[in-house]
């Protein structure tokens, strides 16, 4: 039997999605929930890995067992095993052809940077800052070279394993409401650091270091060395996985930002 889950935790607690040797990876701390509660060890495979530091609000994992429990005391019984940081929002039991990452169609992020003179305290785990202003305009006229499908190598880390640097990019819309400006990111699939060194690109141009055609010749020429340093990985957040509508998943915990675009 295999169950899909949706799940949502806190990044700034974990050193990434990804288990680790030391124990202290979101998915050691789920698979260890989950294995309790199955009565068995259980693996699990997720829709995204997210690196330390980033937030979702909606990651998507499956797994296989044979433990037949009421989704709903999956739910209750694994949310009650988890650290408070991590929380299952819906359980579903699928078929064998599912994969949370394989099956998936989409992907959107959010990355939430303070525009503000002064860093945060208080949410410093919560969001990028840059404290220069910042010409949302420029960045926005940027954006519209970045939305098709391009190689990206030029935004790869070093370390990514993706097989093509090809992607599609649907969507990067750029709101600003007030200091907190939002990059919304929709796409279907995303390189290593794709998301945080377009971002990082961005605020480049956006605080006047470069033109805005300058992310096109960085799309261009294909060198990551040419592209502005990896930016925080505090601010973001994995949004929302999209499937195709025969799973029939719940449309729960799924949290809507909304901002005026500015």
């Amino acid at each position: 039997m295999r169950l899909a889950l949706a799940l949502e935790y806190d990044g700034s607690k974990y050193c990434g999605w990804q288990s680790q040797s030391n124990g202290r990876a979101v998915q050691d701390a789920v698979e260890k929930a989950l294995s309790a509660m199955a009565g068995h060890s259980v693996r699990v495979a997720c829709a995204g890995r997210t690196d330390a530091g980033v937030h979702a609000i909606n990651q998507v994992i499956h797994f296989d067992t044979e433990t037949q429990r009421p989704d709903t005391a999956w739910v209750r019984g694994v949310n009650a095993l988890l650290p408070e940081s991590v929380a299952i929002l819906w359980v579903m039991q699928v078929s064998e052809e599912f994969h949370a990452r394989f099956s998936a169609t989409r992907r959107r992020y959010r990355y939430l940077l303070l525009n503000h003179p002064q860093r945060p305290a208080l949410f410093s785990q919560y969001v990028g800052w840059f404290h220069q202003t910042l010409d949302i305009n420029a960045m926005r006229a940027c954006a519209k070279h970045l939305v098709g499908e391009h190689d990206f190598s030029a935004f790869r880390a070093a370390e990514c394993q993706a097989k093509s640097p090809i992607k599609t990019l649907y969507q990067l819309e750029i709101r600003k409401e007030g200091d907190l400006v939002e990059l919304e990111f929709v796409a279907n699939g995303y390189l290593h650091h794709m998301v945080r060194n377009i971002v990082g690109s961005l605020v480049y141009v956006g605080k006047g270091k470069y033109p805005v055609n300058w992310i096109e010749s960085l799309l261009v020429s294909k060198d990551r060395a040419l592209c502005a340093p990896t930016f925080s990985a505090t601010g973001l957040y994995l949004q929302e996985i999209s499937y195709d509508d025969r799973w029939r998943f719940p449309n729960v915990g799924r949290v809507s930002f909304s901002m005026k675009a500015t």
